[in-house]
């Protein structure tokens, strides 16, 4: 009777034994915003779940939170903003959470670009926008979620490495496409000024109604003068953003004859269906549509 009690329990301790997960529980992170979000995915890989407080094709400048965002928040092991004044109600957030780690800002170490805003000098936050900043990105959470999880750090490097190509690939793939086009003729119309890094990297001259922010207002004559600068610069084509009211850019567009060039995806990705569900998607998809609209209006 005893050996049958000693070998029952000895089957169940090494059922216990099998059935144990063979690594640690997995991190979770919460990211200020999609585009964020899914870069923290590829560098997280099966060792991160991610959730994003901005949801698919919103707009991370005037995002509301909700209580589930705070209740999200409050039980991350780790949080990710891209930070430089893009998300201007994080700290508001973490009060009402309770939260009481401090967020990783990945933008930390990237070249910025200044510009003016309304008289004042502003910090651009539309990094992401060029994958060379996206790769600073990389390094940086790459470095967080080692610290948060050390036992997968190993994992994390090769996520990591793997994305890093990825990226480099990206910004081949834009040079290909941009410099068999004359510089004078990279010029498009935009919704809000948030292509900027976009620009300097392939020398593409993005001009909008509206400074680095959807919530700011273009006055009558900043759109007067923009209107006049575009048929200056001879500038046919304009685009609208996924997440913002293209209302004010159809306006000037018609002014000045500029014809659609389509949709394209500045600071959030679109849902699974649409065409930039991923950064990888959001980018490639960003360059072949300005690429085409201008080479077609050259």
């Amino acid at each position: 009777m005893l050996s049958r009690t000693l070998l029952f329990s000895a089957a169940i301790s090494a059922l216990i034994a099998f059935s144990a997960p063979v690594s640690a529980a997995e991190l979770k992170a919460v990211a200020s915003f999609t585009v964020l979000a899914d870069v923290v995915k590829q560098v997280g890989g099966k060792h991160v779940t991610v959730t994003s407080l901005v949801k698919p094709d919103g707009d991370p400048h005037e995002f509301e939170p909700s209580p589930a965002d705070a209740k999200s928040l409050k039980a991350a092991d780790v949080v990710f903003v891209s930070g430089l004044g893009l998300e201007g109600w994080m700290d508001r957030l973490i009060s009402a959470s309770g939260y009481k780690g401090t967020p990783v800002t990945v933008s930390d170490g990237i070249k910025t670009r200044e510009m003016d805003e309304g008289g004042k000098t502003v910090t651009d936050p539309h990094v992401w926008n060029s994958p060379l900043n996206v790769k600073i990105w990389v390094k940086n959470i790459e470095t967080a979620l080692s610290a948060a999880d050390p036992a997968d750090k190993a994992d994390f490097k090769a996520n990591a490495e793997a994305y890093l190509k990825t990226l480099e690939g990206l910004d081949a793939f834009a040079h290909a496409k941009f410099d068999a086009i004359p510089e004078d003729r990279r010029k498009v119309l935009t919704s809000h000024d948030a292509f900027g890094y976009f620009g300097r990297e392939y020398k593409v001259t993005f001009l909008s109604p509206l400074g680095v922010s959807t919530e700011t207002e273009a006055s009558a004559g900043d759109v007067g003068k923009l209107i006049e600068q575009i048929k200056a610069e001879h500038v046919k084509t304009y685009f609208f953003e996924n997440s913002n009211d293209p209302r004010l850019v159809k306006q000037v567009a018609k002014a000045t004859g500029a014809e659609p060039g389509g949709e394209l995806y500045v600071e959030a990705l679109s849902k699974a269906k649409d065409p930039a569900s991923t950064y990888e998607k959001m980018f490639r998809y960003n360059v072949e549509q300005i690429a085409a609209a201008i080479s077609k209006s050259s």
